[in-house]
């Protein structure tokens, strides 16, 4: 029996100057799983923001991966130190600040066809 080889990348994907309305920065594409590795919210405004990251599951529940993290000025904060997340088919990881384009952010992830 011939064992079929899996395809695995790794990527990283940014988002700029996000502001309080939820932003899709990564879709799961079909017939992928992809492992998140980490995801960075820089601050970029001039005065203290709290970021927002959800995990949107395809026909299913959003729930929060971080809610309101507090991030000083000119600071930023690595949410998935230790930590990994398993996205499936159209899954979507969703960021938002509660300022006005104040966030910058870098996933970086493994995705395995």
């Amino acid at each position: 029996r011939k064992r079929k080889e899996m395809a695995n990348t790794f990527k990283s994907v940014t988002s700029g100057s996000i502001g309080t309305t939820v932003v899709p920065v990564y879709t799961c594409p079909s017939s992928t799983t992809t492992i998140v590795l980490g995801a960075s919210i820089a601050n970029i405004a001039s005065s203290p923001i709290a970021g927002t990251i959800k995990l949107n599951k395809n026909g299913g529940d959003t729930v929060h991966v971080v809610k309101q993290a507090p991030v000083p000025n000119g600071s930023s904060i690595e949410v998935m130190a230790g930590n990994k997340v398993v996205l499936e088919a159209s899954d979507k990881l969703e960021f938002q600040s509660d300022t006005a384009d104040s966030v910058d952010t870098i996933i970086s992830l493994l995705e395995i066809t």
